[in-house]
Order: structure tokens, then C-alpha cells, then sequence
């Protein structure tokens, strides 16, 4: 089924204990789609200025990735973050952030794209969020991600936008801020009386928690030894989700249970690198192989 994401398409510049990567690809519908692609073709909706490479367009190209929502505004200037990593990694701090194109008006959906059943809103201001699902004619399953930034600023949106959409994907610390709630699943569980049917608790190197009001499912993360860059983890995270939802076109609590499964291994897949670096060269029955292992490491596996 036709999965749609909308979010940042940016240049980043990251430092790490283990290096670091100037003027490299980034953005959060980026990594998504990459990570989604090892299951699905994905529509990407976003925008960047006419300094965005040339080069960077044909790596968006490498995958099953239809960019005639992608709109490049020559007179504006491309989303920049820059930020570095230390100790265990688990938090960026941000260096700079240069909106540029983001502060600007929402990219158009295009009218091919509005029959999307499956559509991933990606980190961004949740009127804009709102905006894009207004636009949409039959959408099945809409998840969201948000920040702190907008929790913090922008609440009452949010809170609107989380009355329209079927799923959340945060961090931790979001659903502690957002709830005021300590414990993650009692947090979990205030979230879904503000509209979202799921909901997703990134926990970093200790895996994700998804709430429904059916029940609580609590996967840990893949051990990995090789951890470069954890830039783009949670949006690869939801990627590989989201992908293996719209490949199954199904949205049951066992689809649910495989997809997280998926999520967790592309998250995994994408820190071992700057950039996009390890989600390139990482093909999907190399991912379906990683899939296996965590299986089998798991009770019963």
C-alpha cells in the first residue's frame, strides 16, 4: 500500500567520539525513507533551497523514493542542523539550527499523492501536520512524531493534531514532558486519552514500549558494538515501522508487534554510520537476516 512521509530534508553536520561528518545528507523524511524503502516504495513530501547538491538528489534516487512532492525553492536556502554526540550518545546537543526553508510555507501535496492509505508525519510544526492530513482523501493508518520544541511551544496544536491522527512516535523525555508523568507507561497511557489509538516510546539503546488500550508491548533494542552516529535512529526507526505496516497493509496488534520488530533493526542499522551511510550499503535481506537474530535472542526465539 502507498506510504507517504512529510518532514525535513536538510544538510547536517554531526561530530561523534568516532569522528565526525560535515555538510552530509539529512532530515527526518529522509532517514525515514530510506528505512522504509527496504519494504515499501515511499511518496516524500518536503522542501529545500537551491543550495541542496545535486548530489544529494541522486542518492535520494538509490531507492524507491517518488519525489514529485519534493519542491526545491531556488531563492530560499536548505534546513541545516548541526549538533554532537558524547558519553553514551543517547542525546544530541544541537550546535545550530538554520530553519531556513522549514520557516517557510508548507510544501503542496501533490494531487497523486492524496489517495496515500499509509502517511508518516514526520517530526515538524503539528499545524502543518494537520494541514497535511486535511488534504488527504482516504488515509488508513496516520502516525506522528513531535518534540519538545512544540510540547513546549506550540501545545495546544499539538494536542489538536494528536485529536486527527491514529499513532505517536516520541522519546521518553516528550512522553514525560507531555504527560508530566514519570512512569513511561502510565504516560503512554495518558496519551491515548488525547486521541492516538498507539503509541510509541522510543527508549534509545533500551528499545521502544508501544501502548494500546489493549495491552503493552516492550521490546529492548539490538545489541550493537558498533555505534558511530545515532542521527536519524528514531526516524529510522519509525521508517522501518511504518514500511513493514504498508507492506503488510495490515494495522492488527501482530502487524504492530512485526513492525516495531522492523523499526528496531533499521534503527540499528542506521547508527553503525554517519549520514546515510550504513542504510545504503545495507540491503533488505541483509536487514531480514538481522531480523532473524533478534528473534532468536528473544524469550523463546
Amino acid at each position: 500500500m502507498s506510504l507517504l512521509v512529510t518532514g525535513s530534508i536538510g544538510i547536517d553536520s554531526v561530530q561523534t567520539p568516532y569522528g565526525q561528518a560535515s555538510d552530509v545528507l539529512g532530515g527526518s523524511a529522509v532517514y525515514f525513507s530510506f528505512a522504509a524503502t527496504y519494504y515499501t516504495p515511499v511518496r516524500l513530501v518536503g522542501a529545500v533551497g537551491g543550495d541542496f547538491p545535486e548530489e544529494f538528489r541522486k542518492v535520494l534516487g538509490e531507492r524507491e523514493i517518488d519525489l514529485a512532492g519534493l519542491e526545491t525553492r531556488a531563492a530560499s536556502k536548505s534546513f541545516r542542523w548541526s549538533g554532537s554526540y558524547a558519553g553514551d550518545m543517547n542525546e544530541a546537543e544541537t550546535l545550530e539550527t538554520k530553519l531556513n526553508v522549514l520557516a517557510e510555507e508548507a510544501p503542496k501535496l501533490p494531487e497523486a499523492f492524496r489517495d496515500s492509505a499509509f502517511v508518516f508525519l514526520a517530526n515538524t510544526h503539528p499545524a502543518l501536520q494537520r494541514d497535511l492530513v486535511s488534504q488527504l482523501t482516504s488515509p488508513k493508518l496516520i502516525v506522528c512524531d513531535t518534540m519538545n520544541l512544540w510540547i513546549e511551544t506550540t501545545r495546544e496544536e499539538l494536542l489538536r493534531t494528536l485529536r486527527v491522527i491514529d499513532g505517536l512516535v516520541l522519546n521518553y523525555g516528550e512522553a514525560r514532558m507531555l504527560t508530566g508523568e514519570q512512569n513511561l507507561l502510565t504516560a503512554g497511557r495518558g496519551i491515548l486519552k488525547l486521541g492516538p489509538r498507539v503509541v510509541v516510546i522510543k527508549k534509545g539503546e533500551h528499545g521502544a514500549m508501544m501502548v494500546t488500550p489493549k495491552g503493552v508491548l516492550v521490546l529492548p533494542a539490538f545489541p550493537s558494538e558498533k555505534v558511530r552516529d545515532p542521527t536519524g535512529a528514531g526516524d529510522s526507526f519509525a521508517g522501518g515501522m511504518m514500511g513493514y505496516l504498508a507492506h503488510a497493509d495490515r494495522t492488527d496488534e501482530a502487524a504492530w508487534r512485526e513492525a516495531l520488530v522492523r523499526g528496531t533493526i533499521t534503527a540499528s542499522i542506521n547508527i553503525e554510520d554517519f549520514s546515510l551511510n550504513a542504510l545504503r550499503r545495507t540491503k533488505r535481506a541483509d536487514a531480514e537476516k538481522r531480523v532473524e537474530q533478534y528473534l532468536a535472542m528473544m524469550p523463546g526465539g
